[in-house]
């Protein structure tokens, strides 16, 4: 029996559900889920959200816009996810700084990595735009949570709830590809 356990846990280490982020999306109260095509995540989050009636998928051309969808959505009680990837987010620094941190709003963002390497901390990444997001979150003061294993699924629903508890912005790093 504790074989099996130990493969079960071997198994599971670097698998990313995309299943289980969305049961915690949708645990999280998000009704709506603003996204631009991110790479990292859709096949296992985005193509899924797609295929599904709630959270209710919003398409936008541009990252910068979907802060303002999510902000004007939080200001009527609504609860949004930003699904992008961390070059939009550096491409929209702008808009998070200036809605987001300075209004206190409850943006969430669940920003993939792109080509960040499984297992390697994104500070220690060969990729310079993956290596500069966390520095820049902390010089704003944004709040954010590196999802990267199933274990760390289970940070998302807290850090939502977290950022509409606080009126806050809060940034999900996804490390790797969901499946």
């Amino acid at each position: 029996m504790q074989q099996d356990a130990s493969a079960d846990i071997r198994k599971s280490r670097g698998v990313l559900p995309g299943s289980r982020i969305i049961a915690e999306i949708k645990a999280s109260r998000i009704e709506f889920v603003v996204s631009v095509p991110d790479i990292t995540t859709s096949e296992g989050l985005l193509r899924p959200l797609s295929q599904s009636s709630a959270p209710r998928l919003i398409r936008v051309c541009k990252e910068d816009e979907g802060v303002g969808i999510c902000a004007g959505l939080s200001y009527t009680g609504r609860r949004a996810l930003l699904l992008i990837q961390q070059t939009g987010l550096l491409d929209s620094i702008n808009a998070v700084r200036g809605v987001a941190v300075e209004y206190a709003l409850p943006i969430c963002m669940m920003v993939g990595l792109l080509e960040k390497e499984p297992g390697v901390p994104p500070l220690q990444s060969k990729r310079y735009g993956v290596r500069i997001v966390e520095p820049i979150l902390d010089a704003m003061g944004v709040a954010y949570h590196e999802i990267e294993e199933e274990a760390d699924v289970a940070k998302i629903r807290p850090a939502i709830d977290d950022a509409y508890a606080q009126s806050r912005p809060v940034v999900l790093l996804i490390g790797r590809r969901p499946v």
